[in-house]
């Protein structure tokens, strides 16, 4: 699989590239990773790839032209092609990294951008936003879908695109060590396990061993099942009932509450004092 990243800080993937799972895969040859500097596709002096938003308001954005350039360029397609529906590769997406976008996950499901289906690709292209974003066309007629990784603002598409490249690599066939880890990541079903190391030691030595009577090969997915029942009542304790009693007293108090400021506020319909025979 190939990954095209099209940045104005090249210099920000030295380091996230080159640990780990995604170091191995680039050594063997399983993912390749280019970095494009978008400001080579700049036409003036000052390689300017912002610009004022049409309009006005806050910050600048990207300019379109580089950014259709650039991805032109990695497709090999000549001037305004990359824009047209017949230059759409079905094994290639162009994702533009932005806050408006779909919400990446990780299992299928509509809703999602999922790193199972980007798994099946042979190319991505994540283009990373700056300032306050793209120009507006480059969504319309350039990329094939938006991403987004959560409700939160960061300062570019960098570190994103950088997740994203993670989690779709390591369910690549011949990135883990061991096939199965892929196949039992958190999301897969329960919360993310609770983990023990197999052979504790030194101030760890009383963390209980669990399901350890029938061999460690055969008790450890007893004990892991163990380990995430105890870890899911972790974050979800069971109430008691005193505490539940408690907790419908608290609201029942809240209600009568609100009730009573409605009625305070509500004006006075009765009829006035006085004679009124005039």
């Amino acid at each position: 699989m190939r990954f095209d990243l099209i940045t104005i800080f090249p210099e920000f993937f030295a380091g996230p590239l080159d640990h780990g799972i995604l170091r191995r895969a680039r050594e063997t040859g399983l993912v390749e990773v280019n970095v494009q500097d978008l400001r080579e596709f700049t036409k003036d002096r000052h390689r300017t790839v912002d610009d004022r938003p049409f309009g006005g308001g806050e910050g600048m954005v990207l300019k379109p032209e580089p950014v259709f350039e650039a991805v032109e360029s990695l497709l090999g397609c000549r001037a305004g092609e990359a824009s047209r529906p017949a230059a759409a590769d079905p094994q290639t997406a162009i994702v533009l990294m932005s806050a408006a976008g779909k919400l990446f996950g990780q299992e299928t499901a509509r809703r999602y951008a999922t790193a199972r289906r980007y798994a099946q690709l042979e190319r991505i292209i994540l283009i990373c936003g700056r300032y306050e974003g793209v120009d507006e066309r480059v969504a319309e007629h350039l990329a094939t879908e938006e991403l987004s990784i959560g409700d939160f603002v960061l300062s570019g598409g960098e570190l994103p695109a950088v997740l994203v490249i993670d989690a779709v690599t390591r369910l690549l066939p011949g990135a883990l060590g061991n096939e199965a880890s892929s196949q039992n990541e958190s999301f897969s079903g329960m919360a993310h396990r609770e983990s023990k190391a197999l052979h504790p030691g030194g101030r760890a030595s009383g963390v209980p061993r669990l399901g350890r009577a029938g061999g460690a090969h055969r008790g450890k997915p007893r004990g892991r099942g163990q380990m995430e029942a105890r870890r899911g009542d972790r974050k979800n304790p069971p109430q008691s009932p005193r505490s539940v009693a408690r907790g419908i007293k608290w609201n029942f108090l809240r209600f009568s509450f609100n009730c009573r400021q409605v009625i305070q506020q509500l004006p006075d319909r009765a009829a006035p004092r006085g004679d009124s025979r005039g």
